[in-house]
C-alpha cells in the first residue's frame, strides 16, 4: 500500500514540418501548436506529511505530475527536490494522513547476495505489480548524467537483482522478505528495453542520506564518484 503509480505529462512545441528552402515562402501556419508527451513510473510514500520518493528521471522536465495510490486515490503532486547525481526526487501531495502509509527502510549495508527480494511497481503502467527474485550482486556502479552536455557521475554500491524490472518500475521499491525497503528500482541492462534479468537498485543507505536533504532544502550538495564514460543501460 506504500507504493504509488506516477503519471507525468510534459509539454513540447511542435516544430514546423516545412523544409527551409531558399526563395521558398512558407505559408502562415499561425501559432505553433503544442503537443503533450506522457510517461509512467513508480514511487513510494516516505512520511505522513505527503512526501513521495521516486527517481529523478521519472519526473525530470514534467509539467504535470499525478499520483495514484494503491486504494485508487488520485492526487496532483509537485516536485519539491531532485538530485540528478543520485537519480532521486521527492514529490509532495496533499492527501489525508490516513491514506498515507510510509515505507519501512532496511539497512542495505547488511544485504547479502542470494537473499530473496521483491520488486513492487508499475511496469508498463500496470499498477501494483509484484515480481520476485534474488540479490544477484552487490557493489555495482550506475552512471547518471546531469544533462546531455554535463558531466557524468556514478552512483556507488548499486544492488543488482534478477527480479523482473521493466519500464515503469523506475522509482518503485525492492523489499526484503519482511517488506522492508532495501532500495529504489532505477535501471535495467537490456538490449530490448525490457527485463533481461539484470536490474539495478539504488540502495536504501543512499536514499536515507539524500531524501531528508531534498525535503529540507530541495537539493543534495554532495557529489558522487566521477565516471570516466557513460554506460548505455
Amino acid at each position: 500500500p506504500s507504493v504509488v503509480n506516477i503519471r507525468v505529462v510534459q509539454k513540447h512545441q511542435l516544430d514546423s514540418i516545412w523544409p527551409d528552402i531558399p526563395g521558398f515562402r512558407l505559408p502562415d501556419m499561425g501559432t505553433p501548436q503544442p503537443y503533450y508527451q506522457q510517461g509512467v513510473g513508480s514511487g513510494f510514500v516516505w512520511d505522513k506529511d505527503g512526501h513521495i520518493v521516486t527517481n529523478n528521471h521519472v519526473v525530470n522536465g514534467a509539467d504535470k505530475i499525478q499520483v495514484t495510490f494503491a486504494d485508487g486515490l488520485i492526487v496532483s503532486a509537485r516536485l519539491i527536490g531532485a538530485d540528478p547525481d543520485s537519480d532521486l526526487a521527492v514529490l509532495k501531495v496533499d492527501a489525508p494522513a490516513n491514506r498515507l502509509q510510509p515505507v519501512q527502510l532496511a539497512d542495505s549495508t547488511q544485504v547479502r547476495v542470494g537473499e530473496l527480494v521483491v520488486a513492487i511497481g508499475n511496469p508498463f503502467g500496470l499498477e501494483g505489480t509484484m515480481t520476485v527474485g534474488f540479490v544477484s550482486a552487490l557493489g555495482r556502479m550506475l552512471p547518471t548524467e546531469t544533462d546531455s552536455t554535463g558531466p557524468t557521475y556514478t552512483i556507488p554500491d548499486i544492488i543488482q537483482t534478477d527480479a523482473p524490472i521493466n519500464p515503469g518500475n523506475s522509482g518503485g521499491v525492492l523489499v526484503d522478505d519482511q517488506g522492508r525497503v532495501i532500495g529504489v528500482t532505477a535501471a535495467i541492462e537490456s538490449p530490448v528495453r525490457a527485463s533481461a534479468g539484470i536490474g539495478f537498485v539504488i540502495p536504501s543507505a543512499i536514499v536515507q542520506n539524500v531524501v531528508p536533504e531534498l525535503i529540507k532544502s530541495g537539493h543534495y550538495a554532495c557529489l558522487l564518484y566521477t565516471s570516466p564514460s557513460p554506460r548505455d543501460s
